[in-house]
């Protein structure tokens, strides 16, 4: 019998969501988890499982029913080079699947920019990095362990359960609680990168060129500035030129960690301070170019809390919502400490995948934690909806079922999965109402 303990208080990395869930429990199989959801079920409580607490949305948030943490799910249970596949289970970081790939010679084809978050969280909210061709985190799943409302624990496949894993690779936490992931895997390859300051009537008259070169190409726009930072990685055939140690901490950690901590204080507590703040920080971010292990190329470290919105909006859109957002902020009293973020994916096949059905720009915006937010994320939402945007499904937003119905070609035949495998709603809460309806 699985053991459960009374909760405390449970909130997320950026301390933007809290809950206080009447229990709490670490299961350590599937077996123990089935056991949870019955035993819940029976005690007419609700179920929600957590992982590292990097959504700023509450769709982990258990309200007064049961917390799941998968702190004990994280074996490796299958690793079989000749289909090219690897199975973990659902609590398992991306930092370690990330080193033990390395250490078998394998890596994932694409990567978000962190690999803190469990790979179940991580891919049952959509979490995606850069990409040409290749997709996000869910795009990745080739089979799935889930546990649903009776208990039971399904597997699912292309073969296996169809419908369900159609649903359930990006399912924000709605129809089950997933045990166990397989990803498809690949050789290990190199990456190098190419970071470079650009201006942004250059990036955005190039961004055609940019992206169709590149095999992962972003960039970020500092407000306030006409400065950007762009970062190209392609595969290489190496040696392998890593930057050098102290450089790396340098650049990574302290700059962009420690001292940029500092300045959002400052531009926090003096908003004025703000323009010239950004005006010095799109300076500090030199070229540089360097050549890696892949996840060591897509991640990196972020210390830096912050609240962000995210939205998807059609690619062919990027270059005009691009400058209507800069037009925005320049028209604008606010104050933005920290940069957009600029992202591709290609089209994908997931029923809720930002990307689904289109190929797709991200941009992101973000807010030091603590700053007065003052119209910038509603403005912001304004213009991503009035070009067809999509949320992501853990960052912060106010849609609802009715817009998204519209946004999502397959929603419907996603709420019709969940009517089917949880007419209760035991995985329900008050954000999945609110987006998938009652």
């Amino acid at each position: 019998m699985p053991q459960a303990i009374t909760a405390g208080r449970w909130t997320n990395w950026a301390g933007n969501q809290s809950a206080r869930p009447a229990e709490v429990a670490t299961p350590a199989s599937a077996a123990e988890l089935g056991e949870l959801v019955r035993r819940a079920a029976e005690a007419g409580r609700t179920v929600k499982a957590v992982g590292s607490g990097h959504s700023f949305t509450a769709i982990a948030s258990a309200g007064d029913g049961l917390l799941v943490r998968p702190d004990a799910l994280t074996a490796v249970r299958e690793l079989d080079r000749e289909a090219g596949t690897v199975t973990v289970e659902s609590g398992l970081p991306l930092s370690r699947l990330n080193r033990l790939l390395e250490a078998a010679g394998l890596s994932l084809a694409n990567m978000g920019d962190i690999e803190v978050q469990t790979v179940a969280g991580a891919t049952s909210t959509g979490t995606h990095g850069t990409g040409r061709e290749s997709g996000s985190l869910a795009a990745q799943i080739r089979a799935l362990e889930i546990v649903l409302a009776d208990g039971s624990v399904q597997h699912c496949s292309p073969t296996e359960n169809p419908e369900l894993f159609q649903g359930a690779r990006l399912g924000l936490g709605a129809l089950g609680v997933i045990s166990a992931i397989t990803f498809g895997v690949e050789p290990a390859f190199l990456l190098t990168a190419h970071e470079q300051p650009m201006r942004f009537d250059e990036v955005i008259g190039r961004l055609d060129d940019l992206t169709a070169v590149n095999e992962h190409f972003e960039f970020y726009w500092f407000p306030h500035t006409d400065r950007c930072s762009t970062k190209r990685n392609n595969r290489s055939q190496g040696p392998a030129a890593p930057l050098p140690r102290f450089k790396a901490w340098l650049d990574d950690e302290f700059l962009s960690n420690t001292v940029w901590e500092g300045a959002c204080r400052v531009g926090r507590r003096f908003p004025g301070t703000v323009p010239s703040i950004a005006a010095l920080a799109s300076r500090a971010w030199s070229e540089r170019t360097y050549t890696d292990t892949a996840y060591k190329v897509f991640t990196s470290p972020r210390t830096v809390r912050f609240v962000e919105m995210e939205y998807a909006v059609p690619r062919e859109a990027a270059a005009t919502v691009l400058r209507e957002l800069k037009a925005l902020v320049e028209r604008s009293q606010w104050r933005i400490s920290f940069p957009v973020e600029v992202r591709f994916a290609p089209a994908d096949d997931l029923w809720l995948s930002t990307a689904s059905g289109r190929d797709s720009v991200y941009i992101a915006v973000h807010l030091y934690r603590g700053t007065a937010e003052q119209g910038y994320f509603t403005e912001v939402e304004k213009l991503m909806t009035a070009h067809q945007g999509r949320p992501h499904w853990g960052k912060l937003h106010t849609r609802d079922a009715e817009y998204l119905a519209g946004a999502y070609p397959r929603f419907g035949d996603f709420t019709a999965l969940r009517d089917k495998v949880d007419p209760q709603r035991l995985f329900g809460n008050d954000y999945l109402r609110r987006v998938l309806g009652a």
